[in-house]
């Protein structure tokens, strides 16, 4: 009846809940475990992961988890049997409320199941990988030291180049700035004087007046463009230094 599935259900609902907080474990000690290991070899001497004994055990969690779903899947879909049965109308609203419970419970489990495996997973992967790595760096390790001077001068040479790059990209954008902000302000300037020449046109005493700031107009120019002109080379200089 209806109270042998409720209990069969929490049975199987209690075993998976165990299950699980273990699966959960075995997956944090697997990583754990392996963060050790690369803290005590200066090589990958461990062994692959594929094959290990928290392999094994991940994989007989994982089939013994899913068996158990499937048990509690059965459970509830003969709970809703007898729930939509018709000799028990009078009990359709507690046993609906308790099979939707038991659904709940179902899915938690489930999700958390699917949740933690892909977890251990991904963390197999990555550790399979870095493994793979580490195995190369090592194989390139045992190499001259020759071999690694030279790699060490190459890296830092290739270091010392992306700063220069990243210099000069800043002096150029810095150039650039400052072109804009002078063809600016020559426009202003032309529209100025444009202005001004028509006044001198018709007041003579004022061309003197605006020859002398004409003078100084390029002599300022010249002045800008001169500490301009240091102030790159000087960084092109520090860049390729």
């Amino acid at each position: 009846g209806a109270a042998d599935l409720r209990k069969q259900a929490r049975q199987l609902e209690n075993e998976l809940d165990l299950k699980l907080v273990s699966f959960s474990k075995l997956c944090t000690s697997y990583s754990g475990a392996r963060d050790g290991r690369r803290d005590r070899y200066s090589s990958d001497t461990t062994p692959l992961l594929n094959g290990s004994s928290q392999d094994r055990m991940f994989e007989t969690m994982a089939v013994e988890i899913e068996q158990l779903l499937g048990k509690l899947t059965g459970i509830n879909d003969k709970m809703a049997e007898y729930t939509n049965s018709a000799g028990v109308p009078s009990l359709n609203a507690a046993l609906m409320h308790t099979l939707q419970r038991h659904r709940d419970i179902l899915q938690d489990y489930t999700h958390e199941f699917h949740k933690t495996k892909a977890n251990f997973l991904a963390i197999r992967e990555r550790e399979n990988l870095l493994g793979s790595v580490r195995k190369d760096i090592e194989s390139y390790k045992s190499g001259s030291g020759v071999n690694n001077r030279r790699t060490e001068l190459f890296l830092k040479e290739h270091e010392h180049l992306r700063n220069s790059d990243r210099l000069i990209e800043e002096t150029i954008s810095i150039a650039m700035a400052t072109k804009e902000n002078m063809t600016s302000q020559r426009g202003m300037l032309k529209s100025i004087q444009s202005k001004m020449n028509t006044l001198a046109n018709r007041f003579p005493a004022v061309n003197s007046l605006i020859q002398r700031i004409n003078l100084r107009k390029r002599r300022d120019s010249l002045i800008l463009g001169g500490v301009i002109g240091v102030c790159t080379i000087l960084l092109l200089l520090y860049a390729f230094h």
